[in-house]
């Protein structure tokens, strides 16, 4: 399907995608695909109170009837699948898999919060007062609004809007400006949902496209009392203060830089499979991507060599090829910050294989690079840092603990991976002197989480977690309550206080 064709498939009308201010280029030829018009500041004061407006209503809707508009939309989601997969492809540069992949992580969300709509609990707790009960309520908090980065343009916005919206809050998204047509076509499909669902309040998903004056907008609105934002560390350290300066809650989904410690135990050729997959998926333009491996001393020069063999036989080129493993970087500027990267990497005593640029065989227009491998002498700065591509830097170690205390010496803390057969090994990684990461995982790489349990990680990966396990909190306020059944007035801590 052409790109006309997929446009009109998913909705859009001439209209929306002439005439604007905000040129949308495709980083799989570097082609024009659109130029689309821009929320302004000025309407921002309208957007947010016409999310509050929705929230007043929302908010009564009994929780199982919002799980309702969820399940819609999980089914609208299936039967565009194909169609929003292939527009991530063209808007990112993610292979077809990926682009479909990512479209199902947002079909899975929708699912799971389907049943967590019947399952808001709160605890009930024990008085020390007789004839008293207490327990803890969860109530809606009030419109969130979610700024999402251009690697996973639609399934972050979905991990907090499934969320959001059965916890009883109205959404507002700012997509990256990269990928703005990704976000267009999601609310052309939730608007579909919200057709069959019959009596949503309006304004209860709202989206605005803009630079960072329309993301300042919703971070300083003392009436948007969550701000989930994705995106780098940077971004983060200007985000939170500001959230946090008005007493509103942030979710901070931020860098990583995420490692693997390879023990003499691992089995070898599935580990080559997991780092291969972990560090070049999404080119390695994933948060959760693999950036440093930490190999035991007896097997790392054995394992360097499998994994540059494997990196040689990586198919780079069109996305939409069936047989393409490593599509284009977003942009040249990005191209320019791992060459620069390697550069840096070169200079404090690193061997580079790979990261080339590519020009053959490649559709012209776009940022095509080999994956690279950087053998390090040590964790030097370059390696401390995140940089945003298909670079693998390889460090060596002798014994566990210097093993783990090289994987948390770097500022990030999102994911890490442990692979061994040693039991003893894989306790100590996941226990309090382990991983100091968000997401700790035995014999499978740290990039691809599935929604069942809370993504995020700690340091300056921001302490946010969203999709699964508990991170519903986060769009609820807690409420305890004390009701007393008696007769009587007691007082806690048996304080006497007659009159």
């Amino acid at each position: 399907m052409d790109t006309a064709a997929l446009l009109t498939s998913l909705g859009f009308t001439p209209a929306e995608l002439t005439g604007g201010s905000l040129t949308v280029r495709s980083p799989i030829d570097g082609a024009e695909i659109a130029r689309v018009h821009q929320t302004t500041a000025a309407d921002m004061p309208a957007l947010i109170a016409r999310a509050q407006t929705a929230f007043r209503a929302w908010r009564e809707v009994p929780a199982p009837r919002r799980g309702e508009l969820v399940r819609l939309l999980g089914e609208e989601l299936r039967a565009a699948k194909a169609e929003l997969g292939a527009l991530v492809t063209l808007e990112v540069g993610k292979i077809t898999s990926e682009g479909l992949g990512e479209v199902q992580e947002m079909i899975d969300i929708c699912d799971f919060a389907v049943g967590l709509s019947r399952q808001l609990y709160g605890l009930t707790i024990a008085s020390e007062r007789p004839g008293h009960r207490m327990m803890e309520s969860w109530h809606p908090t009030g419109p969130c609004a979610v700024i999402s980065a251009f690697n996973f343009p639609v399934a972050v916005w979905s991990w907090n809007a499934a969320l959001a919206l059965v916890c009883g809050d109205p959404v507002i998204w700012k997509p990256s400006e990269k990928t703005p047509l990704t976000a267009m076509a999601t609310m052309k499909i939730f608007a579909r949902a919200l057709a069959r669902f019959g009596d949503a309040p309006e304004g209860l998903a709202q989206l605005v496209v803009g630079g960072p004056d329309v993301g300042a907008a919703l971070v300083a609105s003392r009436d948007i009392p969550i701000v989930s934002a994705t995106g780098s560390t940077r971004m983060g350290r200007a985000v939170g203060p500001k959230v946090a300066e008005r007493f509103g809650r942030s979710i901070l989904e931020l860098g990583g830089n995420n490692a693997m410690i390879v023990a003499p135990s691992a089995d070898l050729d599935m580990a080559v499979r997991a780092i291969v997959f972990s560090a070049v998926g999404t080119a390695g333009q994933r948060c959760t991507s693999l950036r440093r491996l930490i190999a035991h001393n007896s097997i790392r020069a054995d394992l360097t060599a499998k994994l540059v063999k494997a990196y040689a036989s990586l198919p780079v080129g069109d996305p939409r090829a069936a047989t393409t493993l490593v599509g284009p970087l977003v942009d040249h500027a990005a191209r320019d910050r791992m060459l620069a990267a390697l550069e840096q990497a070169k200079a404090e005593g690193g061997t580079v294989h790979g990261g080339r640029t590519v020009t053959a065989n490649v559709p012209q227009g776009g940022a095509y690079i080999e994956p690279a491998v950087a053998e390090m002498p040590a964790q030097t700065a370059i390696v401390r840092e995140e940089t945003f591509a298909p670079i693998l830097y390889v460090l060596g170690y002798e014994t566990l603990d210097e093993a783990i205390a090289l994987q948390n010496d770097v500022p990030q803390g999102l994911s890490s991976c442990i692979f061994t057969l040693n039991l003893r090994e894989a306790e100590t990684f996941l226990s309090a002197a382990g991983s100091d990461c968000g997401i700790a995982n035995v014999n499978i790489g740290p990039s691809g989480a599935e929604i069942g349990g809370a993504f995020g990680g700690e340091k300056e990966t921001g302490g946010g977690r969203e999709s699964g396990s508990d991170a519903w909190k986060s769009y609820m306020r807690r409420q305890t309550n004390t009701i007393n059944y008696s007769a009587k007035l007691p007082l806690a801590q048996g304080v006497k206080f007659d009159f």
